[in-house]
C-alpha cells in the first residue's frame, strides 16, 4: 500500500484548525457553564430569555439594549455575551492558518499560492472588522 504524502502547507494548516477547533470547543464548555451556573451575571437573565423567543433579531436587540458589531465589545461582562468571544475565535482560526502557510509558500517559490493567501487573509480581516460589507 502506498503512503500518502500530504504537503507541508496542508499539514501546518489542518493541524493550527484542528488545535483551534479544540481551544475554542473548550472555552465554549467553559464559558457556557459560567453561563449556566451563574457565576457571571447574564445581561438577559435565563428566567426571562423565553419572554424573548419569538422576536426578530432587530427587535431582540432594541428590547434587550444589546449592541451589535465592535460596540458589543464593552457588553463582555455578562456572560451571555462573553459566549460569542469563542464563535469569534473560532472564526479567525483561518486568518491564523492562512498566515502561518505564507511564508512555506514563498519558500517553495509558490508565489501565485502565497499572494491568494495573502488576499484572503485580507478579504477575511477586513469582513470581520467591519470595513468590507456585502
Amino acid at each position: 500500500m502506498q503512503e500518502l504524502k500530504l504537503p507541508e502547507e496542508s499539514l501546518i494548516y489542518a493541524r493550527l484548525l484542528n488545535a483551534g477547533r479544540a481551544i475554542g470547543l473548550v472555552a465554549l464548555i467553559i464559558i457556557f457553564v459560567i453561563y449556566i451556573a451563574g457565576i457571571i451575571p447574564p445581561r438577559v437573565p435565563l428566567n426571562e430569555l423565553s419572554n424573548y423567543w419569538g422576536l426578530s433579531a432587530k427587535d431582540y436587540l432594541t428590547k434587550t439594549g444589546i449592541h451589535t458589531g465592535w460596540s458589543g465589545i464593552g457588553m463582555l461582562r455578562y456572560s451571555d455575551i462573553l459566549n460569542f468571544l469563542p464563535i469569534a475565535f473560532l472564526s479567525g482560526i483561518t486568518i491564523i492558518c492562512y498566515l502561518s502557510i505564507i511564508p512555506i509558500f514563498f519558500r517553495k517559490k509558490d508565489r501565485i499560492y502565497a499572494w491568494i493567501a495573502i488576499l484572503e487573509v485580507l478579504v477575511l480581516v477586513f469582513a470581520a472588522s467591519g470595513i468590507l460589507k456585502v
